[in-house]
Formats: C-alpha cells, sequence, structure tokens
C-alpha cells in the first residue's frame, strides 16, 4: 500500500476534526429539540434530502447503522423507521443492479475468501431464506452483502423481498435507540427493539443450519448479464 493514502485518510480526519471542533466553538453545541425544530421547518426537504443521502451513499461501503441511528434521532422512530427503510432498500436495489449490469467486475476481485464462499453458498441455492436470515444477522456487512448476491445466482425477487423482510427488525431496534437520545420512549416500544435485536440472532442460527448440496464444493463463476434476458442479468435458477 502507498504510504500517501493512509497519511491522506489520517489528515482528512485530523481536518475535519478541526472544522468541527471551530464550529462548535463559535456557534456552541445544539440541542436535540433545536435540531429537531429545524428539520421540521423544512418541511418535505429534510426527509428527501436524508433519502438521497442515505440511499446514495450507502450503495458504497459506508454503514448504514449512523443513518439509521439519525433517523431516530431527526424524524422520530415513526417516520425515521419508514425514511430508513426506503432507503436502504433502495440502495440495496441500486448496489445489486449495479453488480449484476457491470458483470460483476466492479467487485468480484474483492469478493473473495472463505467467508465470502460460505454467504454465496447459501445464496446460491436458498434463495429468499438465504436473504433474509443472512439480513437479521448484525456482523454481515449491508453493503458486501448487495455485492455477494449481485454475483450469486438469486433472483431479483427473492432478493428483494428477502431484503425488506430481512432488515426490519435490526432498523427497529435502531431507530427506537435513536429516537430515544431525545427522550425517553415508550415502555412498550424500548420492549419491541429488544425483542427486534434478538430476533437478529435467530438470523446467525437459520444461516448455518441450512444445508448446501455436497455436489457444489465451490461457488459457479459468475455470468455475464447480457448472456440472460431476465431483470437484472438474474438467473432462471
Amino acid at each position: 500500500m502507498r504510504w500517501w493514502r493512509p497519511a491522506g485518510t489520517v489528515l482528512g480526519v485530523v481536518v475535519a476534526l478541526a472544522v468541527a471542533l471551530l464550529l462548535l466553538r463559535l456557534y456552541g453545541v445544539p440541542g436535540m429539540s433545536d435540531v429537531r425544530a429545524t428539520v421540521a421547518a423544512a418541511g418535505v426537504w429534510a426527509p428527501l434530502a436524508f433519502l438521497a443521502l442515505q440511499a446514495g451513499l450507502t450503495v458504497g461501503p459506508v454503514p448504514r447503522t449512523v443513518f439509521t441511528l439519525v433517523a431516530g434521532a431527526l424524524f422520530g422512530w415513526a417516520a425515521g423507521l419508514v425514511l430508513t427503510l426506503v432507503a436502504t432498500t433502495l440502495a440495496a436495489v441500486v448496489a445489486f443492479a449495479l453488480v449484476r449490469v457491470t458483470g460483476g467486475r466492479l467487485v468480484e476481485r474483492y469478493a473473495r475468501g472463505r467467508a465470502v464462499d460460505w454467504v454465496r453458498l447459501r445464496l446460491d441455492h436458498h434463495g429468499l431464506l438465504a436473504v433474509t436470515s443472512l439480513r437479521l444477522v448484525p456482523a454481515v456487512p449491508f453493503a458486501a452483502l448487495n455485492y455477494v448476491a449481485g454475483l450469486s445466482a438469486v433472483r431479483f425477487w427473492p432478493y428483494l423481498l428477502g431484503t425488506a423482510v430481512g432488515i426490519v427488525p435490526g432498523t427497529v431496534a435502531i431507530v427506537v435507540l435513536g429516537d430515544a437520545v431525545t427522550g425517553t420512549p415508550p415502555p412498550a416500544l424500548v420492549v419491541v427493539s429488544a425483542v427486534c435485536g434478538l430476533v437478529g440472532l435467530a438470523g446467525v442460527v437459520v444461516a448455518a443450519r441450512r444445508p448446501i448440496p455436497e455436489e457444489v464444493p465451490e461457488p459457479e463463476p459468475f455470468q455475464h448479464p447480457l448472456q440472460h434476458p431476465l431483470p437484472f442479468g438474474e438467473t432462471t435458477r
């Protein structure tokens, strides 16, 4: 690795921190009630801007957890939940489509290793159930799963449905946590958040216990989407 890449990253972080400290010194730290009031005053533009920002950035390897927390803090648990679910699903679809329409050239060189093969084999052979259970697992990076799914044989509609269902429990748990920053949420909502967090652990068990055919020792090579007439180059399996 060239020395200037990590040096540039460190320099960028230092500059960002310096600017943030300067702004805090000049204007002080606003309370969350003030922040929410500013967001509310922006009208429909605030949620639209948030939606575009999260959907656009999380197509890349940017953790969505930060946006999920912020959604709860800025918009409350109900509106924040809807916004981040829509943005997350959009990002997942765009990332999946980009991998398919480019023949996987953008990410295939990075999608190697035992962990990636483990995920891809389950996507190849269990489709909807694999996507749903893997989305439940907090340890599986959101963007990485999008890319590996694009390289796998999973079809688009099972991928979309599995994503839409699988991201709900973890998203609920984190959005409620973000909403709690501005006050004390109802006890029932805290219980729902805790239960949703535990549901994510079930995804680990389901994903790990699903068998794969012994006659398929490794993932099949990705086929370029132009070989397939179906949406986003999906296979017929």
